[in-house]
């Protein structure tokens, strides 16, 4: 009865909550990121050369890593899931935020207590201006007190609500944390893909231009060419060598990266890498409707409810400055012998109500209020521009897969043209019509154009990825959140508060 008559008056009070009501910022008004229309990519005969076409309004997978078709950068990323701290990290935080928010939910209830004493005393008859001897008496004693303060202007309430709000603002970052760290994992794995391809690509050089040595070094003992034409390929040759220790640290420096992303030590490293011509692209590429994408990215949603905080604090500080009501209560027993206590001529009780508010404080509470005030214009403005970057990262990583296709396809015809250019100045060479300058110089354009190649490659990966990320990496299909994140049940005076009673979005597991 006392509950339903609690939850009555937190209703009935709910109306007359002072401040801003929050209202959800509305979606730019556009059609979409980019001006002009995207059409499908350009191709090139390579491994991640396929074209792709863009989907607009088509959903983003929860799983969208899995488009690359690997299942070393699936595994991957599930070990970095079980494993990495600032996930867990997040959880907690968003489970002390709940807390916070289910304790402070407890203002809306009368606050009940109970109270027994047993007290022997000895009372002189003269402090209450008689004479006589003494008497000796033991008192017992019981009561439960009541207290409860309506929420009249909402000031609880309002409070709540930035408990809740604080509460979705942790539940956003904790999305954030995963979609930082899913994407991180991929492109480092692309990024190491890129460097094993990379330093292979350079060996292959040097294996043919240490061939060359021993060719010329024959030559030479033969009289057919000069000494000068054997220390320049060998110049040419330790050239390329020193390329190779800056390509094997950043390979090296990028795999201690992966390794703290999978929660490991770099010395845990057990070697497992992909090879980045075994990644592909996937053909259909999702373009979020952008009315969807303040939904769905999770800095976004953060922002928002950093809004939806401070909008609630004004209310708190503006309850404050007007009075307060409270109610309280008590009813017990008191008795001179233990069996008599629960008699009828044993009962005791109070009833009391008391109001109040300030009077003077030298404009304290209005330059509190006026701070809020404040505080929720520039969460507005922040706000705001979190959108703005939000639509620039997706129209970035649009502009980024359709000008890098052009680029891959562009250095495959270059890596194409360098590669016929050094069998035909090796040929010439051989005839003893060319040089071996010409020899060296086209050895060189055919190894930064196949470095150059290998980049473009990895860059319609990653672009890809970019892609994802930008559009909120499709949180809403899949669980995030475990039970670490939920407030723990709590069973006080009758009133059960179960796990999960504070919002939370449906999700499907991932499999």
């Amino acid at each position: 009865m006392l509950q339903a008559i609690v939850l009555a008056i937190s209703l009935s009070t709910a109306g007359c909550a002072v401040g801003p009501n929050f209202v959800l910022p509305a979606a730019p008004d556009v059609g979409g990121y980019t001006a002009g229309r995207l059409g499908m990519t350009d191709a090139a005969a390579v491994s991640g050369g396929s074209s792709q076409r863009f989907a607009s309004g088509q959903d983003v997978s929860g799983v969208w890593w899995r488009t690359l078709r690997s299942k070393q950068i699936d595994a991957f990323v599930k070990e970095a899931i079980a494993n990495h701290p600032n996930l867990a990290a997040a959880q907690a935080a968003l489970r002390q935020a709940r807390e916070v928010a289910a304790a402070d939910t407890s203002a809306l209830f009368p606050s009940v207590s109970g109270n027994s004493s047993v007290t022997r005393e000895l009372l002189s008859p003269a402090q209450f201006g008689s004479s006589g001897p003494a008497s000796q008496f033991t008192l017992y004693n019981t009561s439960v007190p009541v207290s409860f303060t309506p929420d009249l202007f909402g000031g609880k309430s309002r409070g709540i609500e930035a408990d809740l709000a604080s509460a979705d603002y942790q539940r956003f970052q904790l999305e954030a944390t995963y979609l930082t760290l899913t994407s991180n994992v991929v492109t480092a794995a692309i990024n190491d893909a890129s460097y094993a391809a990379q330093i292979r690509v350079t060996q292959e050089q040097i294996d043919g231009q240490r061939q060359l040595v021993l060719l010329l070094e024959q030559r030479f003992g033969l009289g057919a060419v000069s000494d000068a034409d054997v220390q320049l390929q060998k110049a040419q040759l330790a050239q390329t060598l020193a390329t190779l220790p800056p390509l094997r640290k950043a390979r090296a420096q990028g795999r201690d990266q992966l390794m703290a992303y999978l929660g490991r030590l770099p010395s845990q490293d057990k070697g497992v890498s992909v090879r980045l011509d075994a990644l592909q692209l996937p053909r259909d590429l999702p373009v979020t409707v952008p009315s969807l994408l303040v939904r769905q990215r999770p800095d976004i949603r953060a922002a928002e409810s950093q809004v939806h905080q401070a909008s609630a604090n004004v209310g708190v500080a503006t309850a404050n400055m007007l009075p307060n009501l409270t109610l309280s209560a008590s009813a017990g027993s008191q008795a001179l012998a233990l069996s008599a206590l629960y008699g009828p001529q044993a009962a005791a009780w109070s009833v009391a109500a008391s109001v109040a508010g300030p009077i003077f404080d030298a404009g304290s509470l209005f330059h509190t209020k006026e701070s809020k005030v404040a505080a929720l214009e520039q969460a507005s403005a922040q706000y705001r521009y979190t959108v703005i970057t939000a639509f620039q990262n997706v129209a970035d990583s649009l502009r980024a897969i359709q000008f890098d296709a052009a680029l891959l396809k562009a250095q495959v015809e270059a890596e194409n043209a360098a590669a016929e250019s050094l069998k035909l100045t090796q040929a010439q060479f051989k005839a003893g019509s060319g040089t071996l300058l010409n020899v060296i110089n086209a050895e060189q354009t055919l190894l930064t154009a196949q470095i150059n190649r290998v980049k473009a490659q990895a860059s319609r990966y990653a672009d890809t990825v970019a892609l994802y990320q930008s559009l909120g990496g499709g949180w809403w299909n899949r669980m995030d959140e475990t039970p670490a994140s939920e407030a723990k049940p709590a069973g006080i005076a009758g009133i059960f508060v179960p796990a999960g009673a504070l919002p939370a979005a449906p999700h499907a597991p991932i499999n």
